[in-house]
């Protein structure tokens, strides 16, 4: 159950609208959006995890386990019979992904995460065998290898009972993979840089034109769609680069959000756009109360008669609707209007719910209405 009540959670949302609606602040063009090219590129991986203390795969169940020993052992000159297979405790196969920063170089190292594929319990303790990691295309870019940091903890009893205590089958481990080759490079030595905004935006996009031209000469930008600005920029890369960090530190106003209301049908949550508008509209809402009770009946007939005790289900079905309340809307409405009257009415998150549905059906809500 939520600690804050209903009322609390509409005064609290009056005071986070009123700071919003103080005058929109100037935010730098790194805080706006980033480098065209300029990303990290996903890395997998699989690996072996050993030297646990009897939380490892049950081999049994794991066979992918038991092959992946024997390929390894076998690499390392060690002979395994095919009609052997050992029944350990102590290895785990993994999982490996880590996130290749851009500009990294080779031997420059990278934090990976390490998760259990098998049925291992946990992985605390274990030390992951080196392991390529690979891109998308195929290629091994980093090689993971080094001693697992895990932060939970698990339990098992002989009968089967268990405790666990956050995810032990999960751990990191930090700087745990040396970077093997170097991305190409995306940034290039083309004409133009492209920076792209975090989100559509064409107001944004238009006054990060009209900034970047002010400060480098009329001409030096251009939009190319409601997410992409193109910058001459010059072939040197020192020369790039300095460009570069003179346009992050650039600031400009952004683009007021859109309207937009976000309801989280689970928790009951509301969250209204500062600029969401209402039209005139009445509303009347009323509160309807169902209660069903469920009892039984039990027939005892007369023993001497023969009979036999018969038990049938009653059910209790009662529907109250306290006095309804209605308020009205007028022509463009702004949020704290709708939070005091919505207030008043004493609305459940629900009821709630309800009301922007029904306002938006009629017409009189002017935003987008997004359920999560």
């Amino acid at each position: 159950m939520n600690l804050l009540t209903f009322s609390a959670r509409l005064l609290i949302a009056a005071l986070v609208v009123a700071g919003a609606a103080l005058p929109a602040q100037a935010e730098r063009i790194k805080d706006l959006a980033q480098v065209g090219g300029v990303r990290g590129n996903a890395l997998v991986g699989y690996g072996l995890v050993v030297g646990l203390d009897g939380s490892g795969d049950r081999t049994s169940q794991a066979p992918f386990t038991v092959q992946s020993l024997k390929n390894l052992l076998g690499e390392l000159g060690v002979n395994v019979p095919a009609n052997v297979n050992p029944q350990l405790k102590n290895v785990a196969a993994v999982a490996i992904h880590a996130e290749l920063p851009p500009f990294a170089k080779p031997g420059q190292p990278i934090d990976i995460t390490v998760s259990s594929i098998g049925n291992a319990v946990s992985l605390r303790g274990g030390s992951l065998l080196m392991a390529p990691l690979k891109g998308a295309d195929g290629q091994v870019y980093a090689i993971a290898q080094g001693n697992l940091i895990v932060g939970g903890f698990g339990a098992q009893g002989r009968d089967g009972s268990r405790v666990s205590v956050n995810v032990p089958s999960v751990g990191r481990i930090p700087n745990g993979a040396t970077v093997e080759r170097a991305l190409p490079d995306v940034f290039g030595a083309a004409g133009e840089i492209t920076l792209n905004l975090h989100k559509n935006d064409f107001t944004t996009v238009s006054r990060m034109v009209a900034a970047l031209n002010n400060a480098f000469g009329e001409g030096a930008a251009r939009a190319v769609d409601g997410v992409t600005v193109a910058v001459n920029a010059p072939t040197d890369p020192g020369a790039r680069i300095g460009l570069l960090a003179r346009i992050e530190s650039l600031e400009l106003t952004p683009g007021a959000a859109s309207a937009k209301v976000v309801v989280n049908s689970r928790t009951g949550t509301v969250v209204i756009g500062q600029q969401v508008r209402v039209g005139a509209a009445a509303i009347s809402h009323g509160s309807l109360t169902v209660t069903i009770q469920e009892g039984t009946n039990v027939s005892q007939p007369n023993a001497l008669a023969g009979g036999q005790t018969v038990v049938s289900p009653q059910s209790t079905i009662t529907a109250t609707n306290d006095g309804s309340r209605m308020f009205k809307f007028n022509g463009g409405t702004s949020l704290d209007e709708i939070v005091h009257a919505v207030n008043a009415v004493g609305a459940a998150p629900g009821d709630l719910i309800a009301i922007l549905e029904a306002l938006k059906q009629a017409g009189a809500l002017s935003a987008e209405l997004e359920v999560i």
